[in-house]
């Protein structure tokens, strides 16, 4: 049965919106809130179209736009269906676990490298320590539902906690650093966009040179020390940071 049939669904033609947007809004609200779940697939196109009394374009474009957030896919021999809603990430001192697990997304973590390195020069400024030094290098791929959401570099100074990767595979690095005693306090954070690398896009599941949402955080803890020096890459269609902003008095 076609999981649109009990939404409901309705447009305004009086109203000044396009009904193909009308549609769009409808169908991402229901993915958004779970009325829509995850691998359900949508009818034909030419059924919602007549049930809704649309043309069949204003129902693909509908359709499209869904496609192009990345909330919809469109399989070959399968048809329409819906896929994981985006993560939106609040500006806030949080991990991508804890906000995974917030949004209902059952992540799972694969550690990829998990070792003591030289301390680049970029790394030694972040952390305040003398390059060269030893710190630990954590590589971790973060998953929702299976699918690759982001790829994690993390930074630490040695010592700090135990790092052991089966710990980091079942929870998330800042539930590590509270269990260990570590109070986080503020962050310094960048974020930005560039073209995936061959090796991102083979690990997070997209093209060469499709775009990444980047981001480089360091974190320090209630003594003011640095404890965190993350550089990490998002998938935009499955992940975004929110902003609040504030007019200055």
């Amino acid at each position: 049965m076609d999981p649109t049939v009990a939404l409901e669904l309705r447009v305004d033609r009086s109203s000044p919106v396009p009904l193909y947007f009308q549609l769009s809004q409808q169908l991402e609200a229901a993915i958004e809130h779970g009325s829509l779940t995850p691998g359900s697939l949508l009818g034909n196109e030419i059924e919602l179209a007549a049930r809704l009394g649309l043309s069949r374009p204003t129902v693909r474009q509908a359709i499209q736009s869904l496609v192009d957030k990345g909330l919809l896919v469109r399989r070959r021999g399968v048809g329409t269906q819906v896929v994981h809603s985006q993560v939106k990430r609040p500006l806030e001192l949080s991990s991508l676990y804890d906000d995974l697990e917030a949004a209902g997304q059952h992540p799972a973590t694969k550690v990829l490298v998990n070792t003591v390195v030289p301390a680049s020069s970029e790394v030694a400024a972040a952390l305040g320590i003398a390059e060269g030094s030893d710190v630990h290098r954590v590589e971790r791929l973060r998953l929702a539902h299976g699918e690759p959401m982001a790829y994690l570099v993390n930074h630490l100074p040695p010592g700090l906690l135990d790092l052991d990767t089966g710990r980091l595979e079942a929870t998330g690095l800042y539930r590590l650093m509270r269990s260990a005693g570590i109070t986080l306090h503020s962050a310094r954070q960048s974020i930005g966009a560039r073209a995936a690398t061959s090796a991102e896009a083979e690990r997070l599941a997209e093209t060469d040179g499709a775009p990444l949402l980047t981001m480089q955080r360091v974190t320090f803890d209630d003594t003011g020390r640095a404890v965190e020096f993350g550089d990490h890459t998002y998938r935009p269609t499955r992940y975004s940071f929110e902003f609040q902003l504030l007019v200055r008095p």
